[in-house]
């Protein structure tokens, strides 16, 4: 039926989901990078840099992982002070395994909401390069597209 319309659902949670329990099936150790600056992210600010923070959310780093259709949450402690961790998934931008950096770097989806709202304020963010800024630190794991 290829004149019908079908509305799908983001894929985005099926796939950070996927890609955290394949990644803790390989034993090694999820990390999300997020965009602090989408709207309904609560993260711990002190950790932020150029508006993005990586987190690790393994077992052992996190309690009460819930990735949600709308949002991923758990409970952590950062720097020994207790947070609750609340992350819209628009604002999730990459899964990746740190041994490696095997995973997946995500774009804006089709009929998805603008991340930052109308006229948006980061202007790396829409570049079109895959969330890589040349900006990172060295020693960073890199990110492979996964088809």
């Amino acid at each position: 039926m290829p004149d019908s319309k079908i509305t799908m659902t983001s894929s985005r949670p099926y796939l950070v989901r996927a890609f955290n329990e394949w990644i803790l099936d390989n034993d090694c150790t999820p990390y999300i990078v997020v965009d602090a600056g989408v709207q309904g992210v609560q993260v711990p600010t002190e950790h932020v840099a150029n508006g993005q923070i990586v987190l690790n959310i393994s077992p052992g780093a996190v309690r009460g992982l819930v990735i949600g259709n709308g949002a991923l949450e758990f409970s952590a402690r950062f720097g020994g002070v207790p947070m609750q961790v609340f992350i819209p998934l628009q604002a999730v931008m990459a899964v990746y395994a740190k041994e490696n950096g095997e995973g997946m770097v995500f774009g804006s989806e089709p009929g998805s909401p603008d991340p930052e709202g109308p006229g948006g304020k980061d202007s790396e963010h829409g570049s079109g390069d895959n969330g890589q800024g040349g900006d990172r630190p060295s020693g960073r794991p890199t990110l492979k597209v996964v088809k």
